[in-house]
């Protein structure tokens, strides 16, 4: 007969660690044109011949607009702590400035309210890559004013919500955003633009200085965040041409974006890098950038391996998206297990960034078929266990979202990647807790690992 495992062979948490699920509104919500809601980049990414690798769109999705209460008794019945999940700005703001339409605001304000009820703390993102088309028309992240818009929409949203939510996520990735939407074109608004990137990577910063700012004044005894990907930079290979790439790489992708809004600076070798691009960085935006923050969301997956290829501008460096440690394994995008970039990137924060407070705000694998998900379970606990040892070393990681709650829109995958530990039949709308979801509860339940 088995027997429960005793206290002392757990790996546990602290007391008050939260535990929760994360999500995004273009991923899961469908609704398109619901209640006066205007078309995302998005929306107008999926209808471009060929930027999906299914030719589908989040049009249905998971269906959340409708079924949210039903999502929400399934967080409980997982013993969830926390839900992230992320405004649709062209929703709440049809056409991206103005003032809030009710109908769209009421959506999220019965979400807000039904999680609470539940026991659920509500973590709310900003912005989770759906910008209003109408805004993307007028320049979208190259536009500077975008600073002031979204921090008229952050205010806005600040307001209505404030009173219930109290933990707010100004910007979801914005290197990822940023980096393929304006840099590779593989995510919408689809542009190759080096110039136009160049802007959008510094306006993408003074609008999240610009959010806090507003959500200190609309949202009061909030805590506030951003969400970052900063995954461990590693060269291909042991020459020295490929570590100089590497540290290219890692200044411009991680910490282009970590620096200026933790230490109030660019990275001098990225400024050296993309000095040709001339920025527009004025007197005054680092410190619009460098606002006061309570905690740091680190979405977090495997690491990247860099090499030097002289032939791209500026980098002189390029990430190899098919290579693998000898023996590691790795999920259906092709990315290594390795849980110790978690403990790297932890390590960083502690050691060269005042250990700042941290959620990881996202972590989990990508599968093909279901019959894997073992290796789901297997990629979940090894990352915890490296989440642990962090803790252990001092780190002040507070809490841990997993990715996802439920299978839907994957980006340019369409649905042909699944991320959840919920299985959802897009077809019936059915969602079936996977192996994951059980491991997943009894770990939250036990507030540690066996």
């Amino acid at each position: 007969m088995s027997r429960a495992p005793s206290k002392t062979s757990l790996i546990r948490f602290p007391k008050d660690f939260l535990w929760g699920a994360a999500t995004s509104s273009y991923q899961i919500e469908g609704a398109p044109a619901t209640d006066g809601k205007t078309q995302s980049i998005w929306d107008t990414f999926c209808r471009s011949a060929g930027k999906i690798k299914d030719g589908s769109s989040g049009d249905r999705a998971c269906e959340h607009f409708v079924r949210y209460r039903d999502d929400v008794a399934l967080m409980k019945s997982l013993g969830l702590g926390a839900y992230r999940f992320s405004i649709s700005w062209p929703r709440v703001m049809p056409g991206g400035k103005g003032q809030l339409d009710d109908r769209g605001i009421d959506f999220y304000s019965r979400l807000v309210d039904e999680l609470l009820e539940a026991g659920i703390t509500p973590f709310v993102t900003l912005y989770h890559w759906d910008l209003p088309q109408e805004l993307q028309d007028r320049g979208g992240w190259t536009n500077r004013d975008i600073a002031d818009w979204f921090g008229e929409y952050a205010g806005a949203v600040g307001r209505a919500l404030g009173d219930r939510a109290k933990h707010w996520i100004t910007l979801n990735e914005p290197q990822i955003f940023s980096f393929l939407g304006y840099l590779t074109g593989e995510h919408a608004p689809g542009l190759v633009d080096f110039n136009g990137y160049g802007k959008a990577s510094h306006h993408i910063n003074l609008a999240h200085g610009s959010a806090v700012q507003a959500l200190r004044s609309e949202a009061q005894q909030s805590t506030i965040g951003t969400t970052l990907q900063n995954p461990p930079v590693h060269p291909r290979s042991d020459s020295d041409e490929d570590r100089q790439a590497a540290l290219r790489f890692d200044s411009v992708f991680n910490r282009w974006y970590l620096d200026p809004v933790l230490l109030g600076r660019y990275p001098e070798l990225a400024l050296e890098l993309l000095a040709p691009l001339q920025i527009p960085i004025l007197d005054g935006d680092l410190t619009r950038i460098h606002q006061p923050i309570d905690f740091l969301g680190i979405n977090h997956y495997s690491r990247f391996f860099i090499y030097a290829d002289d032939s791209i501008p500026l980098l002189r460096a390029m990430m190899d998206t098919s290579h693998h440690a000898p023996g590691a394994r790795h999920d259906d995008f092709g990315w290594d297990l390795y849980p110790d970039g978690l403990h790297e990137v932890l390590t960083m924060l502690r050691t060269e960034y005042a250990n700042p407070v941290v959620y990881i705000t996202e972590n989990g694998c990508a599968l093909h078929e279901e019959f894997r998900d073992q290796y789901r379970v297997d990629y979940l606990d090894a990352y915890l266990r490296a989440a642990h040892r962090a803790i252990d070393d001092g780190s002040r990681l507070a809490g841990y979202f997993v990715w996802s709650l439920m299978d839907n829109f994957e980006w340019a995958h369409g649905y042909t990647m699944r991320f959840g530990i919920v299985h959802v039949d897009f077809e019936t709308q059915k969602r079936t807790l996977k192996t994951s979801a059980d491991w997943y509860r009894d770990t939250v339940l036990r507030n540690g690992l066996v």
